[in-house]
């Protein structure tokens, strides 16, 4: 104990030991030491030394600690001390390094002059990163530590989480890929939220700040280990914007685990956590007074909205987390803010950038966008106040750069929005009481200000964007340049201030929007052509030697002139392609002008320019190419320089190419439109088909029924039957009533034989109607046996001759019915005459009676349901009629498409055969190359070998793919 007392600050006589020597006398006494009490007081002596004498308590007593870690878990005051020394040895403590370097001076009052550090920040940095990499050599230290966060106790989480935090920032990808594959491991990390001690909690959301950079795998299983609602929680709790440095934290970890992840941003919106960002917004009357914390707080808010929204995201994940943002409000909730006062400009120009990717491409939101007006005396939309800002010179750069960022998210892909800008321009719709967006861009566009003048022709240009019809109306547009003097257009207005020499920056907007608005657009090239001194104002620029900056003005004017050739419909005799193409052969060269053309894209700001849209730039001065006009080069350069290169006869040929092919799409066109009308058709008679099927269904049903009734009667019949012999065997009376009911009788007989003679000739009626209907299907059977080979109407025409089959039976078996009634009613008549003569009575006859009336109705409805199933008859094979056109029509058009096809087939076959031919000429012309060079070399005469080092290598390749395929 004397030897600790020494160490921890006692003064023993004799000669002071090193540090060296102490740390490794700990050392000694941390391993070798049986009682937990000494090996405690060693660790706590090296915890005391670990600052001071950094390198050698890293080097000597590192693996002493891990395994104290791993040895006495029970204790956790030993625990902390080891966790708090490796914390110490691994830090790069900036400002604990310069504490001690200050202690170090005021002990040293001696030394007036500052001796130059001989640790420089460096080799600090170099030291902790070396401590981490002996640490996580082993990946069992770091599932220790991990276990080592289990504990509750205050004294061995806490450090436990710096010593992973540090760990972190020194070795980031090599802990993470530990961490991934330990069992549990992001799972103990993210206990640490849960943590009631908010010291814990705190450091726990740093050290998942640094797990979480630049790594999707891990960003997943935070996600999943419900991050969101519990950083959405500790950030209401914490007073949203009005919060403090942990809001910051929360906002930190959420923009990780968000950005560059698509399966978060998904989790995150379907969780509705969209809808529970927009009381963080809600900003009061009042905004004076922001404080730091809560403008970083809400800088934060706005970029995770934008991280959402991001046109780098897929488009379909985009769309859906801006309907979200429109539904919850959240959209409403950023225009107020903008729209308020008092707000700060980082802020300001934060939230234009927001609202402007929130609106972006969506229709709606861009609808609602352009009814939001500003509190102002008269109210103005918020695209108007917003443009007045960016033609405003007085305004921030960053503010107006945001205020144009806005106005194309505005117009992007919003037809409806393009022509209402355009609108405010045109003489029929301009107000002279109130200011419009089509008057400030025309202002700007022509302001002193050249960054005014390229912010207005970059907007103007986004409302031509894809739209012809504005093209168009734009060129309706008339400006006043002085008084006494006419008119003239916007179109020649432009070129007038080309002409005049302005500022590059200047020249450089203006020439954008003229090739965005001529481009794909005939009449508007037409109208630039009609001046006469535009072309040779093109011209001259191109084919002049000027200095560097104005190497961009030339390369827009040839783009410039070549979307005049290229775009050009011939309609003025003096600027039609070919005079043109043979201007630039005699006042600039092809090659010199595709030389111009191309410096475009290989300027440095054209390709920073072409990465994102919004416009990004250090400095006014750089702000030259605008995102959108970087895609319209790319596609027309290669068209121009092709273009400018094709003869006459290569454009006569390509033209007949373009009609020859417009032609065949306007008759596959044609085919289709007819293939569309026969599908409709046989859609209908599907339709009418399964109508058919369901008629049938009741018919069958109708059927039963009847048949059951027919079976009820006949049981009725066969009782009256029954009932008549019993009456007849009990008969009995006097002469007279005989005599009488033998009058009548007789009478009844007369009148009962017309009838069952009338049924007999309805009998032949039906039978030779049932002729014909056997007739009708047999000729239907033939005809479906026919067409039983068709794919198209086989099916539909066995459907109809089996629907016939059924009808046919059951006409057969009610006629068998009807005949077996006939029999038994002439049967009756008979037994009944036969009666009369022996003895008649009047009771019998009157049931006779009653049973034949009852016979007649029986007859009476059969016969009805008979012509009902005539006429269903005839209805059948009328549908099978108009179906065997409809097949016949169907049939025609596959042979015409059949034929349309075998010729394309044959013109492909020829275009083949005309390729291989080329290809043998160019094997001959190759040959006769080679031969020739080999005549030159005999001569003595130096000739490329370029052809015989590309054999060579040729060769060497084959052989060191042969000794691939030899290995494997």
């Amino acid at each position: 104990m004397n030897f600790f007392r020494g160490v921890m600050g006692g003064q023993p006589a004799g000669p002071q030991p090193s540090g060296a020597e102490t740390i490794q006398k700990l050392c000694d006494r941390v391993a070798s030491s049986t009682l937990l009490e000494d090996r405690r007081d060693a660790v706590r002596a090296l915890k005391s030394l670990s600052k001071k004498y950094r390198l050698e308590v890293g080097t000597q007593a590192m693996n002493h600690l891990l395994q104290i870690l791993q040895t006495d878990r029970s204790d956790s005051e030993i625990i902390g001390y080891a966790l708090d020394t490796l914390f110490n040895i691994i830090c790069n403590d900036e400002e604990e390094e310069q504490d001690e370097s200050e202690d170090a001076a005021s002990m040293g009052k001696q030394k007036a002059v500052a001796v130059p550090d001989e640790n420089p920040q460096k080799q600090v940095d170099d030291l902790g990163v070396q401590f981490t990499d002996k640490l996580i050599q082993e990946p069992e230290n770091v599932t220790l530590l991990l276990t080592m966060l289990e504990e509750f106790d205050f004294h061995v989480r806490w450090p436990g989480v710096k010593l992973l935090t540090i760990l972190l920032k020194n070795q980031c990808v090599q802990l993470q890929a530990i961490i991934l594959v330990s069992p549990m491991g992001v799972s103990r990390l993210m206990d640490l939220l849960a943590d009631s001690r908010e010291v814990i909690r705190n450091d726990g959301l740093l050290l998942l700040q640094q797990l979480t950079k630049n790594n999707a795998a891990i960003q997943k299983i935070v996600a999943f280990e419900n991050a969101f609602e519990r950083l959405l929680d500790i950030i209401t709790e914490e007073g949203s914007s009005d919060g403090g440095i942990v809001v910051e934290d929360c906002l930190i970890l959420l923009l990780n685990l968000l950005r560059n992840n698509s399966s978060n941003q998904n989790f995150f919106k379907e969780g509705s956590y969209i809808q529970r960002m927009k009381p963080w917004f809600e900003v009061g009357d009042d905004n004076s007074g922001w404080s730091a914390q809560k403008v970083t707080n809400l800088h934060l808010m706005l970029q995770l909205v934008r991280v959402m929204v991001s046109p780098t995201n897929s488009p379909g994940a985009t769309a859906s987390c801006q309907k979200s943002m429109f539904q919850c409000g959240l959209l409403q909730q950023l225009c107020t803010i903008l729209m308020a006062t008092g707000v700060p400009a980082d802020i300001l120009t934060e939230t234009i950038n927001t609202v402007s990717e929130v609106i972006r491409g969506s229709q709606v939101n861009q609808d609602f966008f352009a009814s939001v007006n500003a509190p102002s005396n008269p109210p103005r939309p918020a695209i108007v106040v917003l443009l007045m800002s960016m033609v405003n010179e007085r305004q921030p750069f960053v503010l107006r750069c945001a205020v144009l960022y806005c106005f194309q998210c505005f117009l992007y892909r919003n037809q409806k929005g393009q022509g209402e800008i355009v609108a405010t321009l045109l003489p029929s719709t301009i107000d002279a009481n109130s200011i419009s967006a089509g008057q400030l861009l025309c202002g700007g566009l022509f302001s002193a200000d050249s960054l005014s003048n390229w912010c207005a022709a970059v907007a103007l240009a986004h409302a031509l964007q894809d739209n012809l019809t504005q093209k168009e109306q734009l060129l309706r547009v008339q400006l006043a340049t002085s008084l006494g003097k006419p008119p003239v257009s916007l179109l020649q207005q432009c070129t007038n201030i080309l002409s005049q020499g302005s500022k590059v920056q200047t020249r450089v907007g203006l020439l954008m929007l003229l090739c965005t608005w001529i481009s794909n657009c005939p009449i508007a090239v037409t109208h630039f052509l009609h001046n006469q001194e535009n072309v040779p104002f093109l011209t001259g620029q191109i084919s002049e030697n000027l200095g560097e900056d104005e190497r961009l003005v030339q390369g827009l004017c040839a783009l410039l002139l070549g979307i005049c050739i290229y775009h050009n419909d011939n309609s003025l005799e003096n600027y039609t392609k070919e005079k043109l193409k043979q201007l630039i052969e005699k006042r600039i060269g092809k090659e010199n002008f595709v030389e111009k053309l191309s410096f475009i894209t290989k300027h440095e700001l054209y390709s920073r320019a072409a990465q994102k849209p919004q416009p990004v730039f250090p400095s006014p001065e750089q702000m030259l190419f605008d995102h959108e006009f970087t895609k319209l080069v790319k596609d027309l350069e290669g068209v121009i320089t092709k273009a400018v290169h094709k003869s006459s006869e290569e454009e006569k040929k390509e033209e007949e190419t373009k009609k020859t092919i417009e032609q065949h799409d306007s008759i596959v066109t044609q085919y289709k439109e007819l293939i569309r009308e026969q599908d409709s058709q046989l859609q209908e008679l599907r339709e009418q088909v399964s109508s058919m099927s369901s008629q049938k269904e009741l018919m069958q049903s109708s059927l039963a029924q009847q048949l059951s009734q027919i079976q009820q009667h006949k049981d009725q019949y066969n009782l009256l039957k029954l009932k008549l012999g019993k009456d007849s065997q009990g008969q009995g009376g006097s002469q007279a009533d005989g005599a009488q009911v033998n009058g009548l009788q007789t009478e009844e007989l007369g009148q009962l034989r017309e009838e069952v003679e009338e049924l007999r000739r309805q009998q032949a009626t039906l039978h030779s109607q049932l002729g014909e209907k056997e007739t009708l299907i047999s000729t239907l059977r033939s005809g479906s046996s026919q067409e039983a080979g068709d794919a198209t109407g086989g099916p539909v025409h066995t459907d109809m001759t089996q629907e016939l089959e059924a009808l046919r039976s059951q006409i057969q078996s009610q006629q068998a019915e009807i005949s077996q009634l006939q029999t038994e009613r002439t049967e009756l008549l008979r037994r009944a005459e036969a009666k009369s003569s022996e003895a008649g009575v009047a009771g019998g006859s009157s049931d006779d009676s009653a049973l034949l009336a009852d016979l007649e109705g029986r007859l009476a409805a059969q016969t009805s349901e008979t012509d009902r199933l005539k006429a269903e008859v005839q209805g059948l094979t009328e549908g099978r009629a108009g179906m065997e056109q409809q097949l016949a029509s169907a049939t025609s058009t596959v042979a015409i498409l059949q034929a349309e096809k075998a010729k394309l087939q044959g013109e492909l076959q020829e275009s083949k055969k005309e390729q291989d031919d080329l290809l043998m000429l160019l094997a001959d012309q190759d040959q006769k190359i080679h031969s020739l060079k080999q005549k030159l070399k005999d001569l003595g005469e130096a000739v490329d070998d370029d052809d015989d080092l590309r054999d060579q290598t040729d060769d060497d390749y084959d052989e060191e793919e042969d000794d691939e395929e030899k290995d494997d």
